[in-house]
């Protein structure tokens, strides 16, 4: 196993959901009417820090495989939950700027399909010597 202190900052998904994170934590602080920071910008900031935090926590655990996956399919979970709170918002027209809401999406979309393809290959090759 990779005794290299963060090694989860290595990781692809990871690197996608800090990014991330900061955008969303950004967006929701300057983008939104006031009377959303503490409903659904609060909302979506934590669900998008969830992603995050579930990726690091499953990867602490890589040594079981169970337990990585668990992880990684609360980090999945996670994602889905911020895409929904993004597209409330749009929808409800607390988010009014159609390229910003675009470019949040289309970068979730990427994490999404990245986190989903990085799952399947811990499925299929887990290796915690390697991790």
């Amino acid at each position: 196993m990779d005794d290299t202190p963060f090694g989860y900052k290595k990781l692809k998904v990871w690197q996608l959901s800090r990014d991330l994170v900061i955008a969303i934590h950004g967006m929701t602080l300057t983008k939104l009417p006031k009377f959303e920071l503490y409903e659904e910008g609060s909302q979506i900031r934590r669900s998008m820090k969830s992603v995050k935090s579930n990726i690091v926590e499953g990867f602490g655990r890589r040594r079981y495989k169970q337990e990585y996956l668990r992880f990684l399919d609360f980090a999945y979970a996670s994602l889905l939950e911020t895409i929904d709170h993004l597209e409330t918002l749009h929808e409800t027209g607390s988010l009014i700027d159609d390229e910003l809401f675009s470019s949040l999406e289309d970068r979730l979309t990427q994490l999404s399909k990245a986190l989903f393809s990085f799952i399947r290959g811990v499925e299929d090759h887990h290796d915690p010597d390697r991790a």
